[in-house]
């Protein structure tokens, strides 16, 4: 009986193209969505093998959206689409039970492997994901990365600053005194040499310490 799948990804183009894909290779579609909340609604009435989501949807993104589908349909598993490769994403995914992760640019050569992996009870990440893991993880066992360098009040600092907050404010929320906060601030961006606000905040979505 051919593997049944659901599809939810709000490009239809993008959608249509892996939909022909999967047919093509002897998959199933059963339904397809353009939001995650489409999705939940599907997984519930088709109960799929595997369900496909885009990380990135409307109105529930594909992490809520595969958590909601593990509890309507518990033998579905799922596997996220995405454009990142960061290690706070893959462990975030790994955490709500996804088994596969998937790049978009590497979805049609990699989608295949990643069906059959997560079907048998596997985790799957492509290439490009598991490359990055591992170069992330080399990087954090030879002399450690600039994030390990930071104490957890830096930490603090700096997903309070990258919220938009002030050294004022910041120094309020911690219970600092203002130059105590502008003392953190100097020694963390020397640390991550960063010297300019708008960089500390990539920095900090990069890491997760902050939402996109």
């Amino acid at each position: 009986m051919p593997i049944s799948i659901l599809l939810a990804d709000d490009h239809p183009i993008f959608r249509q193209g892996l939909k022909a894909l999967l047919e093509k290779d002897g998959y199933t579609v059963v339904g397809e969505g353009a939001d995650g909340m489409e999705a939940v609604k599907l997984a519930e009435k088709f109960r799929p093998d595997i369900a496909i989501l885009d990380f990135s949807m409307p109105r529930l993104n594909g992490l809520d959206a595969a958590k909601e589908i593990r509890r309507l349909s518990p033998r579905s598993r799922v596997i996220l689409l995405t454009v990142h490769r960061e290690e706070q994403y893959v462990l975030e995914a790994i955490g709500a039970g996804i088994k596969g992760f998937v790049l978009k640019s590497e979805a049609a050569t990699a989608l295949g492997e990643a069906i059959q992996e997560v079907t048998r009870g596997n985790a799957y990440l492509s290439p490009g994901i598991a490359r990055y893991a591992v170069d992330s993880c080399l990087g954090k066992c030879i002399g450690g990365t600039p994030a390990e360098v930071l104490s957890p009040r830096e930490l603090q600092v700096v997903r309070l600053i990258a919220e938009g907050n002030t050294t004022r404010e910041v120094a309020a929320q911690l219970n600092l005194t203002v130059k105590t906060a502008e003392s953190y601030r100097t020694a963390l961006m020397g640390k991550l040499d960063i010297h300019e606000t708008a960089n500390l905040v990539r920095y900090a979505v990069r890491r997760g310490l902050v939402k996109p």
